[in-house]
C-alpha cells in the first residue's frame, strides 16, 4: 500500500449479505495480520449496518487470535440496540471459522453540549523539524537492527515522524511517552467522516506499544521481547481533516505481569483533540 486510496480498499469490505462482510489482508512488515487492519475492517463493518445517520463515538476490542495473512477474514455484524439517541453493533471476525477478534462500537446521533478539552504540548518539535521513518531509513539503514529494517522498509499509505528519534543501540531506560506525527499519503480531500474514522482507527494501532518498549529499552527489544496487541479502546470527539499532519502524545502508566498499558491523545496540528486511545498489549521477556 502505498497511498490512502490503497487503504480505503484495504478497509472497505465486500458485503456478503446484509450483516456479514469479507475483508483480505496486506502485510505491514510482520508475518501476522496488523491489528489496525482488522480494527479498521470491523469498524468499516458496523459502520454500514448504520442506516440513521449516526456518528461513531467509541469502540472496545479484543486481539483473541494472531490473523493469517493469506486467509479472508468474515465479519459478523450483530445489531444490539437502536435506541433514541446510540446506535450499538458488535462484530465478530473469523477465519477458518475461529473467532479471531470481537469489537462493540458505540454510534451516536448528533447532540450540542458543553465542551473542554486538554492542551496539546505546545513545545513539541513541529514535523517540519523532523526525520520520517523513510529519510531515517534512508540515512541510517546500515546501522538499524535486521527486524527494524525490514519494519521501516514495508510500503505505507502512512507517514510517520517520530518527535524522539531512538537509538537502538543505546541500552538505557527511557521516559514513559512518545509522540508521533503522521499524514496521509495521497489525496484525503475527499473522506466522509465515517472513512476518516476508520482510517484513524488503522494508525492508532501503530507506535502505542513502542512507549512500553522504550520505558524499559536497557533490557527489552522488538527481538527479545514477544509482543502482541490484546485489546484496543478509542473514542472519537470531534471532526478533522487529513490535508495535515496529526500528533499522536502516548504516555505509558504501567507494566506488569507480561503486559503493558499505553493511552494516547491524537490532535491535529493547531491543538484540537480529535480522539484519544488506550491498550494493553503482550510483553512477553523470551
Amino acid at each position: 500500500m502505498n497511498n490512502v486510496q490503497d487503504l480505503i480498499e484495504l478497509i472497505t469490505l465486500k458485503q456478503l449479505d446484509p450483516t456479514q462482510f469479507e475483508g483480505f489482508s496486506k502485510t505491514v512488515g510482520s508475518p501476522n495480520v496488523f491489528g489496525g487492519q482488522v480494527l479498521a475492517q470491523a469498524v468499516n463493518a458496523a459502520s454500514r449496518t448504520i442506516t440513521n445517520n449516526r456518528v461513531l463515538h467509541s469502540i472496545h476490542a479484543y486481539f483473541l487470535e494472531a490473523g493469517d495473512l493469506e486467509v479472508p477474514i468474515i465479519y459478523d455484524v450483530s445489531i444490539i440496540r437502536d435506541g433514541g439517541s446510540f446506535s450499538v453493533r458488535r462484530v465478530t471476525a473469523l477465519q477458518n471459522g475461529l473467532t479471531i477478534f470481537i469489537l462493540s462500537a458505540s454510534f451516536q446521533k448528533k447532540e450540542e453540549g458543553y465542551n473542554h478539552q486538554i492542551k496539546m504540548d505546545e513545545a513539541i518539535k513541529k514535523p517540519e523539524e523532523l526525520l520520517s521513518w523513510t529519510e531515517v531509513l534512508n540515512q541510517f539503514g546500515d546501522f538499524i537492527p535486521e527486524k527494524t529494517k525490514n519494519f521501516l522498509s514495508a510500503d505505507r499509505p502512512v507517514e510517520f515522524k517520530p518527535v524522539e528519534l531512538i537509538n537502538p543501540f543505546d541500552r538505557k531506560d527511557l521516559p514513559a511517552f512518545t509522540n508521533v506525527w503522521f499524514k496521509l499519503k495521497g489525496d484525503s480531500s475527499q473522506l466522509d467522516v465515517a472513512a476518516k474514522q476508520q482510517i484513524l482507527t488503522y494508525v492508532s494501532d501503530y507506535n502505542i506499544l513502542a512507549a512500553v518498549m522504550n520505558r524499559h529499552a536497557s533490557k527489552a527489544h522488538w527481538g527479545n521481547t514477544v509482543t502482541a496487541s490484546l485489546d484496543h479502546s478509542m473514542w472519537f470527539f470531534r471532526d478533522f481533516d487529513f490535508d495535515d499532519w496529526l500528533l499522536y502524545a502516548i504516555e505509558t502508566p504501567n507494566a506488569a505481569g507480561a503486559r503493558g498499558f499505553a493511552q494516547g491523545n491524537i490532535f491535529t496540528r493547531d491543538g484540537t483533540l480529535v480522539a484519544s486511545v488506550a491498550q494493553e498489549g503482550l510483553l512477553r521477556p523470551k
